[in-house]
């Protein structure tokens, strides 16, 4: 497979500075058909840095969460990094967490493009990592945040004693997992608690771009009514399978990639700076009770943030940091 210079570029700044790779150490690539490029630029970057690299393709999984075949599961907790592009995130599954819990280091790429990978992966890092590290301060120490914005949406959701997790695309260290492309701090709201109404405007993760906004009731901290277009439509069928749990106010986030940009494709989408988003479902891995096999993040533009009392965003733009 020929693959352009950009994209080996970036998947060499992924392999070697994002993951920390030492020559002496194993990489797997998961990948699925969708995703084969990205999968086959990643394997010759590790294998041009001098790593012994896997590859395994699987079929696409049906819903983000849904674990891979046992098989692979069973191999990622055997090396020292894991690399996932695929259609479908494999971030909130069990093999993922079992692979971390093991030591291994894990980044997910659901649904990147080779555009995505280029634009994105020559970010600064550094940068980012010590603003979303900011902002995690500031999260940790409140006991609600409460987000209004020009669409309509105006949620409070309590974040009390929550672990707040810093996604910087620096995963270098045993156990650490993240996205990359990336850039967000986040964290899983207190269940049962949120209420309000969140209106993704943006993009909706399973659903693309949004020409009509979303509206999304929520109350007890699940989302109770969801209308809208047909983009609406959508997520209330992708939601259907999995019941309450998956309607549950999973994630709250804020983007801090400066690279980043509105394509549609929801691993870029969510890490835009001067964006938030919400998802509902799994919260497993940022440390909730929930486990479905659902992860389904919205995006709101021109958001006003507030931490407590505190505004730390005012119509898309950070007031700290």
């Amino acid at each position: 497979m020929e693959l352009s210079r950009d994209l080996l570029s970036a998947a060499t700044i992924a392999v070697r500075d994002c993951m920390g790779t030492r020559p002496t150490e194993t990489v797997l690539i998961v990948t699925d058909a969708p995703l084969r490029t990205i999968g086959y630029a990643l394997r010759e970057a590790a294998e041009r840095l001098g790593n012994e690299v896997f590859l395994v393709e699987m079929l696409p999984r049906k819903t983000n969460g849904e674990d891979p075949p046992r098989p692979i599961a069973e191999l990622m907790r055997q090396v020292d990094v894991v690399m996932c592009p695929t259609l479908m995130s494999l971030t909130h599954c069990n093999a993922r967490r079992e692979a971390t819990a093991a030591g291994a280091r894990v980044s997910t790429l659901p649904g990147v493009t080779e555009e995505v990978m280029i634009r994105c992966m020559n970010a600064d890092y550094q940068k980012i990592a010590e603003r979303t590290r900011g902002l995690c301060v500031l999260l940790e120490r409140a006991r609600t945040v409460r987000v209004t914005a020009p669409a309509g949406t105006d949620v409070v959701m309590p974040i009390a004693g929550r672990k707040v997790l810093a996604s910087t695309g620096l995963i270098r260290d045993k156990g650490q997992f993240g996205n990359l492309p990336t850039g967000e701090a986040y964290l899983a709201p207190v269940e049962g608690e949120s209420r309000g109404v969140v209106v993704v405007d943006g993009s909706m993760a399973g659903v693309g771009l949004v020409r009509e906004p979303i509206r999304i009731e929520i109350e007890g901290g699940l989302a109770t009514r969801i209308t809208g277009g047909v983009e609406a439509t959508k997520l209330n069928q992708l939601l259907e399978p999995h019941g309450q749990a998956g309607r549950t106010v999973a994630e709250f986030g804020i983007g801090t990639n400066d690279r980043a940009i509105l394509t549609g494709v929801i691993l870029e989408d969510e890490k835009v700076m001067g964006t938030i988003h919400i998802a509902f479902g799994d919260n497993q891995s940022m440390g909730g009770s929930v486990r479905v096999a659902s992860h389904l993040d919205g995006l709101v533009t021109r958001p006003t943030v507030w931490l407590d009392e505190t505004k730390i965003m005012e119509d898309g733009k950070l007031l700290v940091g």
